[in-house]
């Protein structure tokens, strides 16, 4: 299994009184993971080693 990239308990802070299903936060994570790689990656095709967030 991957690393986690987001916070189950702050993800449940945010939907308020609604449940959150068990595999909500590994398919966030995921998508948490692909914007982090795009952004790497167009942050190198920039010439920089520093990602910003105008990367996303």
């Amino acid at each position: 299994m991957a690393e986690l990239l987001v916070v189950k308990a702050k993800i449940k802070d945010h939907v308020g009184d609604k449940n959150v299903a068990g595999d909500f936060a590994d398919a966030l994570s995921a998508k948490v993971e692909g914007l982090v790689k795009d952004a790497a990656n167009r942050a190198e095709a920039n010439g920089r080693k520093t990602v910003q967030a105008r990367d996303l």
